[in-house]
């Protein structure tokens, strides 16, 4: 009896061991590009936030799934009554990945790091309202503003909290990232394999499940493909619509979706003629027909859309609000000539190189061409594509870029004069004057009503041509389970899961 009774204890004993080794073991990803760099305050492609965002490292704040601004590392904070001073209290026991603690300390270093001119962060902008961040304690930080500034929160969820030794160094944190977040980092192979491990010491308690991520840099999307349903991958994360139909009921695949927030783009550069002229920028609006693009690069999944995305429902204009937005190749035609630019328009336009993204080029290229352009695609590897990017290397470029929950993180650094990734060198002293005060407001209908005239103005004579927001799909196998697709692309929801 006691025999039977130890086998069955054995037996289920076993068994436990056996679900656990299923759900605690490293998933596969299969990913299209390898990341240029994994320092958070420094990446601006989608491969190296995929890594690093919700991963490897987490904000003060988070944006949950519906795009709400929830705590994180900071367990909660106060605003004093005129707005200009955030107390952060931060949870305790919080570890980074070499195993140092979390505190107050690193949280100002960061801010300071972000904010250092000699770092050259893109995030800079979202954090210059701050004027002082100070360590009260151990976990206690205060942030003292010049104004009020209602995105604040927001931003903190993309502003990663790195320890303070790094704070100088522009180096370290590319190749050898150091967080807080639920998987830390272990080995890049280059142009092979990232592989992050699990966070034995993670804050939140159970979590990760996975023992590991696995990012397989896998170029060739059919490739991918075969090792999704072959199961050799787990997971293809935000994939395009072409793929997805591709996926679509195969066996043992499952697709999820939601519409992004990330958005393409034709971005000119306004530095030098023919974009110097904004009769041409608006005669390239009228010349495109978005509903086209759509149809023809994302196979009808998504929606033509302006400066913000639809899925912002309490910010974003409908298409109707923009004259421009109407497919006119006779007005296009008849702006270029009111604008006395020489015929045809010779320009070059750089391509991010995504394979939608190349579909999209190619449409607009047809529909610019058919106007009075010529345009000449340059298809570049994501390195050359990136720094030329960020030295305005470029008479337009085709891209797609990520959206923010807050109209502000997107727009004050991109369009305001001097905006840490204003590569198209655009300034508006109108524009200014409404990012300036619409950050400030506290009052929502207000800001509103400013942010409103930011985007009729943009989506016409501004310095980007917005196209459309595609749905979102993430392909997996159907053992996955508690993973989200979330429309700003991360991958956050990966603590979550099991396998």
């Amino acid at each position: 009896m006691f025999r039977s009774a130890l086998r069955s204890a054995m037996g289920a004993g076993f068994m436990v061991a056996a679900m656990a080794s299923a759900s605690a073991q490293v998933l596969e990803i299969g990913a299209d590009n390898s990341p240029t760099g994994l320092d958070p305050h420094l990446i601006t492609a989608f491969p190296s936030f995929m890594v690093v965002n919700g991963n490897i490292y987490e904000g003060l704040t988070a944006v949950d799934k519906d795009l709400k601004v929830v705590p994180s590392l900071a367990e909660s904070w106060t605003v004093s009554s005129d707005g200009k001073t955030y107390t952060f209290k931060l949870r305790d026991n919080v570890k980074f990945h070499d195993g140092s603690a979390m505190e107050a300390e690193d949280v100002v270093s960061t801010i300071k790091r972000v904010q250092s001119k000699e770092i050259a962060s893109p995030l800079a902008s979202r954090l210059s309202a701050i004027e002082s961040a100070n360590a009260v304690d151990p976990r206690t930080v205060e942030l003292k503003l010049k104004e009020p500034s209602a995105p604040l929160l927001a931003s903190l969820a993309t502003i990663a909290i790195v320890p303070s030794s790094v704070e100088t160094n522009k180096d370290v944190l590319q190749k050898q990232p150091v967080g807080t977040g639920p998987f830390k980092f272990q080995e890049w192979q280059p142009n092979g394999f990232i592989l992050l491990a699990k966070n034995d010491n993670y804050w939140q308690q159970g979590l990760p499940k996975l023992s590991g991520l696995k990012f397989n840099i896998v170029p060739e999307s059919a490739t991918r493909q075969v090792g999704l349903t072959n199961g050799q991958y787990a997971l293809l994360p935000n994939i395009d619509a072409a793929t997805a139909l591709q996926l679509k009921g195969k066996p043992g695949v499952k697709l999820s979706e939601t519409l992004e927030l990330a958005y393409t783009l034709i971005g000119m550069n306004v530095s030098k003629p023919p974009f110097d002229n904004p009769k041409v920028r608006e005669a390239v609006n009228y010349a495109i027909n978005r509903q086209e693009i759509v149809d023809a690069a994302l196979f009808g999944a998504g929606v033509p859309g302006g400066p913000l995305s639809p899925a912002l429902k309490s910010w974003a204009l409908d298409v109707n609000e923009f004259p421009c937005y109407s497919h006119d190749p006779a007005k296009a035609e008849a702006l270029l000539k009111e604008s006395g630019v020489s015929l045809p328009i010779n320009v070059t336009m750089n391509v991010l190189p995504r394979q939608d993204i190349k579909d999209v080029a190619q449409v607009v290229q047809e529909q610019l061409n058919k106007v009075g352009f010529n345009v000449e695609l340059k298809n570049q590897e994501q390195g050359q594509f990136i720094q030329d990017w960020r030295n305005s290397n470029f008479d337009m470029f085709a891209s797609l870029n990520a959206g923010n929950p807050d109209p502000d993180e997107y727009f004050y650094r991109t369009f305001r004069t001097g905006g840490s990734t204003n590569v198209f060198k655009y300034s508006d002293a109108e524009i200014d004057r409404l990012l300036d005060s619409a950050r400030t407001m506290q009052d929502q209908a207000e800001r509103k009503k400013a942010y409103d005239q930011v985007q009729k103005k943009l989506a016409c004579s501004g310095p980007v041509a917005h196209l459309t927001y595609g749905t979102l799909f993430s392909a997996m196998r159907d053992k996955l389970q508690g993973y989200e697709v979330m429309p700003n692309r991360s991958l956050s929801t990966l603590r979550d899961a099991t396998y």
